[in-house]
This record gives structure tokens, C-alpha cells and sequence, in this order.
């Protein structure tokens, strides 16, 4: 573990205090931090990957029925290599 020093607004820090026990705040921050860089990268990931797929490259999966099948083959080789 590193300690890393902070600076909060004031009212962050007086809610922060209000609401979290004393022994758990440490854990709360990592938390929270971890959760907001998880969104922040899956934001990243998503902007990247706009555009990724297109109908030309996957024409069978244009319809529902298309994927209907798709997710049946697929399914089915799950179950056969389990």
C-alpha cells in the first residue's frame, strides 16, 4: 500500500467525514477512485471502438433472425466444449 496525500473542496471533505466512519474512509476513497477509473477506461474503450463493426463485414448479422442464429451456434459450441 502507498499513502497519497489529497486535496478536497471543503464540502467534499465535511461530507466525506459526516458519512463514512473514520476506520473505513481509506477504503471508501480507493473505491470510489476504483470504480471511476473503471468507467473513465470503459468510456476510452468505447469511443475507440465506435465504428468498429459494420453491416457490410457481418451481413448475417443484420437481422434479428440473423443472430438468433449466430447466438444458437454459438451457444451450442459452449455447451459441447464444457
Amino acid at each position: 500500500m502507498v499513502k497519497t496525500q489529497v486535496v478536497l473542496p471543503d464540502e467534499l471533505s465535511a461530507e466525506l467525514k459526516r458519512t463514512v466512519p473514520v476506520r473505513s474512509r481509506s477504503r471508501f476513497i480507493a473505491e470510489a477512485l476504483e470504480k471511476s477509473l473503471q468507467l473513465m477506461k470503459f468510456r476510452r474503450n468505447l469511443r475507440r471502438g465506435a465504428g468498429a463493426w459494420s453491416d457490410r463485414a457481418h451481413p448475417d448479422l443484420r437481422t434479428q433472425a440473423g443472430v438468433n442464429r449466430y447466438l444458437a451456434r454459438f451457444r451450442g459450441r459452449l455447451r459441447n466444449s464444457a
